[in-house]
């Protein structure tokens, strides 16, 4: 009788503590929900700022090659190629305004702009142009306690400034691939994992407002 006793009790405690933390999970989820919820909003509102960014700097197209090439959402099997090579992500414009939402999200943004002034310094021709441009990027990105200041060693510093008072196409070239190296190394499986992407790999899409309209 006393055994009974004990295991009913068990059986009761174990049945309340089942009801609590049932009762416990709710908001739990519920908090989970909004949270993603709000990473989403985000990621859209974000999103739709970097397409028309690109849409704008690229005026050689037309307004409806554009808005066809980077407002729509890719397919799930688009999105999943870019899961094969850091390449295949940064050479889709949306994948690009993805992966810089995502990098704004985690306030390291200067990495993919640096990346993406030295592709434009490089397809420069003018000589004026690329001195001015070099002088630019030097002080967006490189100079002590520049805006956009990039994470490298103050030797490659020292290098690029020596380097653009006599600019050439290689200036940034170094300091092009540490940053590359450091996003394809930490931000890029980071994105992967991420709810961006994931929300784009899935079938059902997240509402018009991710497509750019």
């Amino acid at each position: 009788a006393a055994m009974q006793s004990a295991l009913l009790l068990v059986v009761r405690h174990g049945g309340r503590m089942e009801r609590g933390g049932r009762r416990r999970s709710e908001p739990e989820e519920a908090d989970k929900g909004r949270m993603k919820r709000t990473i989403i909003k985000d990621w859209k509102t974000r999103l739709s700022y970097f397409l028309q960014n690109s849409s704008n700097s690229n005026k050689r197209k037309s307004k409806k090659a554009e808005k066809h090439h980077n407002y729509f959402r890719p397919s799930p099997e688009e999105a999943q190629l870019w899961s094969e090579a850091f390449d295949e992500l940064l050479a889709n414009k949306y994948g690009l305004a993805a992966f810089r939402a995502f990098l704004k999200s985690e306030f390291c943004e200067e990495n993919i702009e640096f990346w993406l002034a030295c592709e434009d310094f490089k397809k420069t021709k003018s000589p004026q142009k690329l001195t001015l441009k070099a002088k630019k990027i030097y002080n967006d990105f490189i100079e002590k306690e520049a805006p956009k200041e990039i994470n490298i060693d103050f030797q490659t510093k020292n290098m690029i400034a020596q380097n653009i008072q006599e600019a050439t196409h290689t200036c940034f070239s170094v300091a092009q691939k540490r940053v590359y190296s450091l996003m394809e190394n930490n931000s890029y499986p980071r994105f992967l994992e991420s709810e961006f992407y994931q929300e784009l790999c899935k079938k059902t899409p997240i509402s018009r407002a991710a497509q750019g309209t």
